[in-house]
């Protein structure tokens, strides 16, 4: 094949055996992020029955609670929730996203913690090659636009985000005196999205840095592709 705008001495060809799914010791490791601080929390309490979906799937499951969380740009990133987050963010291999839709778009407490998320080392992304499934809380009518919206930040940050998701309409609705979300399609929902999420984070695990490289990269320095996307003006 006559390709001569490539350097083929950094253009790999995948095979089969480099994308098969690696056995790991330990369990997939999900985090899981919610949007609100109110003391009743939907989204909240959406994650919290995700979570134990993810569980009984096997998986070992972490919350993150934003209370507390400074505004971005707002404290250093060593204040105690900001290093509990990127502690978190190290440890998982896939990430459960659960925002209220306010004003037609995620809560800003979601977003915070987005933005508390750093470019670590220069380029690379420290979400890179995590799984991401994707849900949202309505106190209306049912709607998608915050996590069209959620779907477009997964992509910016490199992360597998998987085919399906779940918005809960009415949410207020949707929880028993318990807090336990009741029987219902919404609900069947939620079951599907996660066993999707686990198959697809058992399908990456240990392979995220080969399936995420890029001829693109491999042909620019580490020094050379930090200095582009780090540059402060274009």
């Amino acid at each position: 094949m006559n390709l001569p705008n490539v350097d083929l001495n950094l253009l790999e060809h995948p095979t089969l055996e480099q994308v098969q799914a690696k056995l790991l010791e330990h369990p997939p490791r999900i985090l899981l992020l919610y949007g609100s601080n109110r003391e009743k929390s939907f989204s909240r309490l959406a994650v919290q029955e995700a979570g134990r979906i993810l569980e009984h799937f096997g998986a070992e499951v972490k919350i993150f609670h934003p209370k507390g969380l400074p505004l971005p740009e707002d404290a250093d990133t060593d204040h105690p929730k900001v290093k509990e987050l990127h502690e978190l963010l190290v440890w998982s291999e896939g990430m459960v996203w659960c925002s209220p839709e306010r004003h037609g778009s995620m809560s800003s407490i979601f977003k915070a913690q987005i933005d508390w998320i750093p470019l670590a080392a220069g380029a690379i992304r420290a979400t890179q090659g995590k799984t991401l499934a994707v849900m949202q809380v309505c106190g209306g009518s049912q709607s998608f636009n915050t996590v069209n919206q959620l779907r477009i930040l997964g992509r910016w940050m490199r992360m597998i985000t998987i085919p399906n998701q779940s918005s809960i309409p009415k949410a207020f609705m949707e929880f028993d005196e318990n807090d336990r979300m009741k029987s219902s399609s919404y609900y069947t929902r939620i079951v599907d999205v996660m066993e999707e999420l686990f198959k697809f984070t058992l399908l990456t695990r240990g392979q995220s840095a080969y399936l995420t490289d890029r001829y693109s990269e491999r042909i620019e320095s580490a020094e050379e592709l930090s200095n582009r996307v780090n540059q402060k003006s274009i």
